[in-house]
């Protein structure tokens, strides 16, 4: 797989920006994710609506692998999140194959991010200042629905 420079992993992580202020528009929390094919076509978007749809495991990157339906291979692909994937969706980049993931930021969650990198993952990881002030405002502000969203 060939390198990801830096203007097309911004322009691939602003759908997952979108995603996210769509979900905290919706009174959900602000984390969204986009699955892009090996030829960087968009297969799917998703935000997390555990607090929509009232279902735990509806996070950003379930919805954006969901709503790429069904792919003979994910090898290829990357995932796109505005935030370090948590324990059960680095479990999804690594049961389906997903090769590299895109990362908004780890500052705010510190997910699975080393484990998919220790196993082959390609792992880039942006540090950007935008999904970095999203989430710790609603962090801040919704500290609650926000443990609750991370298992504590």
């Amino acid at each position: 797989m060939e390198p990801i420079d830096q203007a097309q992993a911004r322009a691939w992580l602003a759908t997952a920006v979108a995603e996210a202020r769509a979900g905290l528009a919706e009174g959900g929390i602000p984390v969204g994710a986009a699955l892009y094919g090996a030829d960087g076509t968009l297969l799917g978007r998703g935000r997390n609506r555990r607090v929509q749809d009232d279902d735990p495991s509806v996070h950003a990157e379930t919805g954006a692998f969901r709503a790429a339906g069904r792919q003979r291979t994910y090898r290829g692909t990357t995932m796109v999140t505005t935030l370090s994937p948590c324990w059960y969706c680095s479990g999804l980049v690594r049961q389906f194959g997903i090769s590299r993931v895109v990362i908004g930021e780890s500052e705010t969650f510190h997910g699975g991010h080393d484990w998919l990198a220790e196993h082959g993952v390609r792992v880039v990881l942006l540090d950007d200042p935008e999904c970095v002030a999203l989430m710790r405002d609603f962090v801040r502000r919704e500290p609650a629905l926000w443990n609750e969203d991370i298992g504590e």
